[in-house]
């Protein structure tokens, strides 16, 4: 057993966190912030091996600061808290110190002083409040506006004097933009109702681009005169269009953004005033462009490239647009990127399937790479980890769906087939990368597994076609995309159709709920983590500032026809042919998915003599955050898959 203190309860299961008895109940076990319901006692040595995966860590770049030295984000203890490096692999000094994650750090451009914006909320809430932290005063001030709000995407002016930012303080549903001055308080600028994003100041520092986001499908660009509080709307080729940042060019009079205006993909492009059509930047790159950034100095310009999950990295000159010579750098994913205060450097984080995250800088004059960090592998050889093979497997229209196989190495034996996970990322509108991942590498090296992590349907990165494939009324052709993996799954000599599990977050949960009730004859077991048992529940309980922007993914539950739809694919409603073991995991203060998405499922199986593992922490939220939490989770998940897919065997 794992160890136990004196805060440990017993109780019995009920509906939401309060303690009563219902038909079929579970003994429902208290350890501090843990509440455990028909788990087992969790085995000491599956935790022991798995503790070496779960010390693994990387560390993220977070922004230059005027000396040169560099804001990461790394987890030393519980969190991710901001660190400094001054150089090349230097020690790692930590600024902040908390028991939640710091998120959406920014760094403060030199001329305003050395320090960094952050956001923190509490136990997982999601309702982030906005602080400054200067290296001067080595004190955290309060930004954004007091009270219950959620403040966050801050962008500074470049003179470092003032933040932007989002939060929904007015009325806690709309996401208005705010700007505070560091030496003033803070007020609202842009109160139009809907979502609202600020990208960039003016070089002046009067005006900003901002945007409306209705969906990732859709967005409206302007330009907002912080004087006048006039707005100006851009026009949209097409009428609708997805943009991502926009950027003033050098001088002001023109502006670098992504759209995937009159194109399948997000390009990046240019355009003035003077200009009667953008000028195309990415042309020559048929996939989606993800982010980019331009140097202070307005002579280059980098920007990442995702081909079909593997990042591509462009620099180019200003105003010429000529395509500048890089060093190689590792295949991976990148995460993020910026220009050094000098213009000479741009600095990246680099994942990869076989590394954790790192920092590598690149120098434009020399032609150099030089890694600044260097992740942990928890003692663990890292020529053992296994990257995987991206394949595609035909759908039921004859749609092929991109995935990436990890499997053991060696050939599985034919009277010894390999157990299957097939892991579901949620989102939808979102899209799986082959980053590091602790648990897939212990469940390929330790439990001789094999997973499968699709891109279904829906997924982003494969175009705006490809992401609109599973809206409104085809909600459930992503789900058939899982049914043919499973018939690709059997096809395969070396894995064991009989034993397939199916694991997934969020909307991914919802995904395992549905595999669950379509495919029960074909699916072992599934571990549905903070996912959507119903969307008409899910849309009533999930907070006010977020139900419009996931009805024009999911539908509108308040059309009748889209209502009775939801009724009929609801996996809560079709609980009775869930006959494989499930395990829910879920956090108590969850603001996406509510807690209620998770309890009414778990009800719901049990009353057909299901068997459910149910797992909750009353200081999480949309996931497990804390390492503490995120350690019992993955040693729970790992005792489930060798119960249910590997019969307690050991490979």
């Amino acid at each position: 057993m794992l160890p136990s203190n004196h805060l440990m309860t017993r109780c019995v299961f009920a509906t939401a966190l309060i303690c009563s008895s219902v038909a079929l109940a579970a003994e429902r076990i208290e350890v501090g912030n843990r509440i455990a319901d028909g788990l087992p006692d969790l085995s000491t040595e599956l935790a022991s091996r798995l503790a070496r995966y779960q010390n693994t860590r990387g560390a993220a770049f977070a922004g230059w600061q005027a000396d040169g030295s560099m804001l990461i984000t790394t987890r030393f203890g519980e969190t991710n808290q901001v660190h400094r490096v001054r150089q090349p692999l230097g020690m790692r000094e930590q600024i902040t110190f908390y028991a939640e994650p710091t998120t959406s750090v920014a760094a403060q451009p030199g001329a305003g002083g050395a320090g960094f914006v952050f956001a923190k909320d509490e136990g997982g809430s999601e309702f982030w409040q906005l602080y400054h932290y200067d290296f001067a005063r080595r004190e955290p001030v309060l930004l954004s506006p007091p009270g219950r709000s959620r403040n966050e995407y801050p962008l500074w002016s470049h003179d470092g004097k003032t933040v932007a930012f989002t939060s929904t303080a007015r009325n806690g549903k709309d996401s208005d933009i705010w700007i505070r001055p560091l030496n003033g308080e803070p007020r609202s600028v842009l109160t139009e109702g809907g979502t609202w994003y600020a990208s960039d100041f003016s070089p002046d520092g009067k005006k900003l681009l901002v945007s409306r986001y209705v969906s990732i499908n859709e967005s409206y660009p302007g330009e907002l005169d912080l004087a006048t509080g006039t707005l100006e709307m851009f026009p949209v080729e097409g009428g609708k269009a997805a943009f991502g940042p926009f950027r003033y060019a050098p001088g002001g009079d023109a502006a670098y953004y992504i759209s995937d205006e009159d194109s399948e993909f997000k390009r990046l492009q240019l355009h003035a005033s003077n200009m009667t059509q953008p000028e195309v930047l990415s042309g020559n790159v048929n996939w989606d462009i993800t982010q980019f950034d331009i140097a202070d100095d307005g002579q280059h310009l980098a920007f990442v490239a995702n081909e079909g999950g593997i990042s591509r990295l462009h620099v180019v000159t200003i105003p010429e647009h000529r395509p500048v010579a890089l060093p190689e750098l590792p295949i991976g994913v990148i995460g993020s990127l910026g220009f050094s205060p000098d213009s000479k450097r741009i600095a990246v984080t680099l994942n990869s399937a076989t590394s954790p995250s790192d920092v590598f800088v690149i120098d434009l004059q020399g032609k150099s790479l030089t890694r600044w960090t260097e992740g942990e592998v928890g003692g663990l050889d890292a020529q053992k980890f296994v990257a995987p093979q991206l394949i595609e497997f035909p759908s039921f229209d004859g749609l092929k769906i991109p995935a990436f196989f990890y499997q053991p190495a060696g050939l599985a034996a034919a009277d010894n087939k390999r157990p299957v996970v097939i892991l579901i990322h949620g989102g939808p509108e979102a899209q799986s990368l082959p980053v590091f991942n602790p648990s897939i590498q212990f469940m390929v090296n330790e439990l001789g597994m094999a997973v499968v992590v699709p891109n279904v349907r829906g997924s982003a990165g494969y175009g705006k076609t490809w992401l609109s494939l599973d809206n409104g009324f085809k909600r459930k052709d992503s789900v058939k995309d899982i049914g043919a993996l499973l018939d690709w799954i059997g096809g395969q000599p070396g894995l064991d159709a009989n034993r397939v599990g199916v694991m997934g977050g969020s909307y991914g949960g919802y995904m395992v709920l549905a595999s669950l009730v379509d495919y029960a004859d074909r699916i072992a077991a599934g571990i549905d983590i903070v996912g959507i048992s119903h969307f008409t529940t899910f849309l009533e309980a999930t907070e006010s500032y977020r139900r419009d922007l996931r009805r024009a993914e999911y539908g509108d539950e308040r059309d009748p026809e889209m209502r009775d739809f939801f009724e009929r694919i609801a996996p809560l409603n079709n609980a009775h042919k869930i006959r494989s073991p499930l395990f829910v995991a879920q956090g108590a203060n969850d603001p996406r998915v509510p807690m209620s998405e998770a309890e009414q499922i778990v009800r719901a199986v049990r009353e057909h003599d299901g068997e459910v593992w149910y797992l909750a922490f009353k200081d999480e939220g949309h996931g497990f955050a804390k390492k503490a939490n995120s350690d019992y989770f993955g040693t729970a998940a790992m005792q489930f898959w060798q119960t249910h897919l590997l019969g307690d065997r050991k490979p």
